[in-house]
C-alpha cells in the first residue's frame, strides 16, 4: 500500500481556505511594481542590441527628467529575481540616469510566450539591424512551432501545416513587414560567422571605416562552411572589397560541389573576387541637357542610346571612307 505522504488529493492551501474569491482574484491581477534594475536580468540570448548611440543618450536624458513613463514587462524567475521580457533599453536608460527603481509589470509567462512578446515588442524599433531580425525571427519561429506542437527544423521552412492551414513562417509574416520568404532569408544569416554578419549590419549602420555587404550575397555566403567563411573574410579584408551577388552564388555552388571534408581553396575565392563586377565597368555619362536639343521630350533612354550608337557607327564609316 502506498504511503499517505505520496497521495495527492489537490487539497487547497491554508491561504485559499481562509481567503475570499475576491481576494484570490485580486492576487491574480497584474500590478505595476517598482523594481531595482539590479533585480532584473536580461532575456537569455536577447537578439536586440542595446547600443550607446544618440537615441540612447536622448532616452537617458528624458528618463532623468521625467522618469520611466512606460512600465517594463518582467517575469519572475524560479530561483528568485526577475527576467526582462520587454524594456531592456528603458532599463539601460534608467541606469544611465541614476534611477534606483523602474516601474515593471510582473507577469507569469512560459518560455515561448515570453520569447514571442520579447520579439514583437522590439520589432517596433525604428532601426533594426539585419542580425537582430535574423535571430529574433528564428527565436519567434521556433517558439511558434513548439506551440503548434511540432519540433523546429534547422534551415528549412516548416513542413507541416498548423491548425488553420498555414505555415508558421506565413503566420509570422502576417504580423511583421517581411514576407515569409524574406523571413527565411533573414534566418539564413544566423549561419554566418560573426565577422561577416557584422558587415551585413554595416549595410544599415554605414560605418565608413568598415566594409559592408548586402543581404542577398550574404545569404548565399551563409551556405559556405564556417572554415570557408573565415578564409573568405580574411580575403575580403585583404582585398578591401566584398563579393557581388553573382560572385557569392558562384562561391556557394563551388563549395556545395565539394564532398566530405573538402573545402573551397583560398585561391578559388581570390579568383572569383578578382572577376570584374558589373558596377565596376567603366561607363561614359553625358548630362541630359546636352542631349535634349536632339531628342523630343519623353524619349526613352534606351532609344537615345541606340540612336547615338548608330550615329557614331555612321560617323566612323564616313571617316574611314575619307581616309581611303
Amino acid at each position: 500500500m502506498a504511503k499517505s505522504s505520496e497521495l495527492n488529493f489537490n487539497l487547497p492551501s491554508v491561504d485559499e481556505l481562509f481567503s475570499t474569491e475576491e481576494e484570490r482574484a485580486e492576487a491574480r491581477l497584474e500590478k505595476i511594481v517598482n523594481l531595482s534594475p539590479s533585480e532584473i536580468s536580461d532575456f537569455p540570448n536577447h537578439p536586440f542590441k542595446v547600443r550607446m548611440d544618440e537615441a540612447m543618450r536622448e532616452m537617458a536624458e528624458s528618463v532623468k527628467q521625467y522618469g520611466v513613463l512606460v512600465p517594463a514587462l518582467v517575469r519572475p524567475k524560479p530561483e528568485g529575481g526577475y527576467e526582462m521580457v520587454a524594456g531592456h533599453r528603458r532599463k539601460k536608460a534608467a541606469d544611465l540616469a541614476g534611477l534606483s527603481e523602474i516601474p515593471c509589470i510582473v507577469r507569469q509567462l512560459t518560455n515561448d510566450e515570453a520569447t514571442i512578446i520579447m520579439v514583437d515588442s522590439n520589432l517596433q524599433r525604428e532601426q533594426i539591424l539585419p542580425s537582430e531580425k535574423a535571430f529574433a525571427y528564428k527565436m519567434k519561429l521556433d517558439a511558434m512551432k513548439r506551440q503548434a506542437g511540432r519540433p523546429p527544423k534547422e534551415n528549412s521552412r516548416p513542413v507541416g501545416a498548423d491548425l488553420i492551414g498555414m505555415r508558421s513562417d506565413e503566420l509570422l509574416a502576417k504580423d511583421v513587414p517581411d514576407s515569409a520568404r524574406q523571413i527565411q532569408r533573414y534566418i539564413r544569416l544566423t549561419h554566418l560567422i560573426p565577422e561577416i554578419l557584422e558587415l551585413v549590419d554595416n549595410s544599415v549602420l554605414k560605418d565608413q571605416e568598415m566594409l559592408q555587404i548586402a543581404m542577398r550575397p550574404a545569404v548565399e555566403l551563409s551556405y559556405l562552411r564556417k572554415e570557408e567563411q573565415s578564409d573568405l573574410f580574411a580575403i575580403m579584408d585583404e582585398m578591401d572589397c566584398t563579393p557581388s551577388h553573382a560572385q557569392a552564388i558562384k562561391m556557394r555552388q563551388m563549395s556545395e560541389a565539394k564532398t566530405g571534408g573538402e573545402r573551397l581553396a583560398k585561391d578559388a575565392f581570390v579568383s572569383i573576387m578578382k572577376e570584374e563586377k558589373p558596377n565596376q565597368k567603366e561607363q561614359f555619362k553625358m548630362p541630359k541637357e546636352k542631349l535634349s536639343r536632339y531628342f523630343a521630350p519623353g524619349t526613352p533612354a534606351q532609344k537615345i542610346e541606340d540612336t547615338i550608337i548608330k550615329a557614331l557607327e555612321l560617323y566612323r564609316k564616313r571617316q574611314r571612307s575619307l581616309e581611303r
